[in-house]
């Protein structure tokens, strides 16, 4: 039997106006955020596209081998994103079977989550699989190769919240109850490292 080819997708575009300096170089635990998502996706597979946008070169300085696309479009929204990663992972991997996407501010995110993702999939059969925490169902989400045309089409300003909501038969959970945890402020990253 064929294996099943995964790509994932890490979203690292956004300016972090919040925040106040880019999320993305935020250090945790020794690691900026970025190179820890970038690391654990590598785990899972070797197929891993970041999507850079407002500090395109400063995340190639902290790539090494791991493709980095920039969306010039990037404030159009995450939707925007989503697609331009999507486009690039397509192109580089026609045969994908399923994509997960994700971002690179959970702190918490690892390798076993991306892998709980994909034996969900596997043994529920359903389409679409994503992370459940605080009430909501989001990212990191994993969709298979049957929902690639839903993602290319998404509005720039949307994003694969708006799939799990419409496609909610086809969608399967896994707990990730630290996915809840995210930095958008100065007083998340204080929090998260006990400098608050």
């Amino acid at each position: 039997m064929k294996k099943r080819t995964t790509g994932i997708i890490i979203l690292a575009a956004g300016s972090s106006s919040r925040l106040g300096q880019p999320k993305q170089f935020l250090e945790f635990n020794g690691k900026t955020l970025l190179f820890h998502t970038v690391e654990q996706a590598l785990k899972v597979t070797d197929n891993v596209i970041v999507v850079s946008g407002a500090q395109p070169i400063e995340i190639e300085q902290q790539l090494n081998s791991v493709v980095n696309i920039s969306n010039e479009d990037w404030e159009s929204g995450m939707g925007s994103s989503l697609c331009k990663g999507l486009q690039e992972m397509l192109l580089l991997h026609p045969g994908l079977d399923r994509c997960i996407i994700t971002v690179c501010d959970q702190p918490f995110i690892n390798a076993c989550i991306f892998q709980s993702l994909i034996e969900k999939q596997e043994s529920s059969g359903k389409g679409i699989v994503a992370s459940a925490y605080a009430a909501t169902s989001g990212v990191p989400v994993l969709f298979n190769s049957g929902y690639f045309d839903d993602l290319l089409n998404l509005p720039d300003s949307g994003g694969a919240k708006m799939l799990i909501a419409k496609y909610q038969h086809d969608t399967a959970d896994v707990r990730f109850e630290k996915g809840a945890i995210d930095i958008d402020t100065m007083e998340d990253y204080q929090k998260l490292t006990g400098t608050l």
